[in-house]
């Protein structure tokens, strides 16, 4: 399928983008090229975040603009940037929803995702109030020229000495991912003087996981070129990613680790893995040829989940566990930085062993790999209801350990600070907890 020429898609003629998208739903996806589309329809996106890099790249400001815009304009962009997001978001929605079908396993998880968000909304609140109106975030900074390429940053309340920075690259399924669902890991790192950038990424249908992969990489790269500009230590960076992002970092940090080791010397390369601290997997999959089956009965069905990973030929490829058992990158696996997992024992989503296995195929490999779990924990408990409940929280306290390993003031610092307060009442935690979808 040919390209179609790229237009406004709040000002432009939308014919030949409504035909296409009929014909996408009708055929339920099987014979037509969706790129083609999707490159159309985030057009105007697009060339907004392509004049507003050009201008970060002229000045070197993140932030920069050649002059301070007016209100009235500010406001009409504001209005034509979330009527663009509308636009695109029910696009995608009548795309996806071609793929789904009428299902009951996947409609009763949506109707249970919805329940599961209700009982939490006191915390999500309170977060959200945080996440917009928080002079430490720095929300939508533009890393790349294309759509979704966008990262937060939380930073700390105090300056001085460079900070050490978690590259976090959140979870959804690969559907539903976004940055800002690690708006409550940003907070409570960042009060332990920890710099958090929360990564977004191209979700199913608008990229598959090559996109998703690519724009995980380059948004980790502009990390490591400009955190000094926010008061980060490039020294010490850290990289982790949380259920389908545990996947989707991982995939990265294997693609990047063979690409150096088959480098030709004095090639230039935008970010190293060797530069990385730790990478921090948390109730990730990383072998999917042994999840297929476990996934489709959960909802998300084999059909959908092979056309997010480009088809059953490509799941050895976006298999961090299968990868590194090939003999041939043996150089690669050597580059890799020390890695340590986090699983809960009752994660019914992505079971446990799936970081088990991880972790033994790293280690036969020669990698320095380290597994955690959480009896009783299940895939959401260690991301969201414990943060929630407040007090004391094993996987802060762990990351927290190996963040500020050998810095004696700051470990000390934590050791004296006050409980964390909670969020969202018990019992309405405890509900969420068994109504989970996943």
């Amino acid at each position: 399928m040919s390209k179609p020429e790229t237009h406004s898609f709040l000002n432009g003629d939308r014919t030949d983008l409504d035909r296409q998208l009929f014909s996408t739903v009708k055929g339920n996806m099987k014979d037509v090229d969706t790129k083609p589309l999707l490159s159309s329809k985030v057009s105007t996106y697009t060339d907004g975040a392509k004049s507003h890099e050009c201008r970060r790249r002229a000045t070197g400001n993140p932030d920069a603009s050649p002059r301070s815009p007016s209100r009235s304009q500010t406001i009409r962009e504001e209005i034509e940037h979330a009527a663009a997001e509308t636009y695109l978001l029910t696009r995608l929605t009548f795309i996806l929803l071609g793929y789904l079908g009428v299902g009951y396993r996947w409609i009763n998880r949506l109707f249970a995702l919805g329940c599961y968000a209700l009982l939490l909304l006191p915390g999500f609140l309170q977060v959200a109030y945080y996440y917009f109106f928080s002079s430490q975030v720095k929300r939508s900074i533009i890393y790349g020229d294309l759509p979704r390429n966008r990262l937060d940053l939380f930073l700390p309340a105090s300056s001085g000495e460079p900070k050490p920075v978690v590259i976090f690259v959140t979870g959804g399924a690969w559907i539903i991912g976004y940055k800002a669902w690690g708006s409550l890991l940003g907070q409570e790192l960042a009060e332990r003087d920890i710099i958090v950038a929360c990564i977004d990424y191209r979700n199913f249908p608008q990229g598959t996981m090559s996109d998703m992969v690519k724009d995980a990489s380059q948004g980790i790269s502009y990390v490591f070129n400009h955190i000094a500009e926010y008061g980060g230590d490039p020294n010490r960076i850290y990289l982790m990613g949380q259920s389908a992002g545990a996947h989707i970092s991982a995939c990265v940090l294997v693609e990047q680790a063979i690409k150096e080791s088959k480098s030709v010397k004095g090639e230039s390369i935008s970010w190293s893995v060797s530069q990385l601290k730790a990478y921090f997997g948390l109730s990730g999959g990383y072998n999917l040829l042994n999840l297929v089956d476990h996934f489709d009965n959960r909802g998300l069905y084999r059909s959908i989940f092979l056309s997010i990973m480009e088809g059953e030929e490509s799941l050895r490829r976006f298999s961090p566990e299968v990868r590194i058992q090939d003999s041939s990158i043996g150089d690669a696996v050597s580059l890799l930085p020390p890695i340590i997992l986090f699983h809960g024992t009752l994660d019914y989503s992505i079971p446990s062993d799936a970081s088990k296995t991880f972790v033994d195929a790293l280690q036969r490999a020669g990698a320095q790999a380290k597994l955690v779990l959480y009896e009783g924990k299940t895939h959401t408990d260690l991301f969201l209801q414990d943060p929630m409940r407040g007090g004391k929280d094993e996987l802060f306290d762990h990351l927290i350990a190996v963040i500020h390993a050998g810095d004696e003031e700051a470990l000390a610092k934590h050791a004296m600070a006050p409980p964390r307060r909670r969020l969202v009442p018990e019992l309405l935690l405890q509900l969420a907890r068994k109504i989970s979808p996943f």
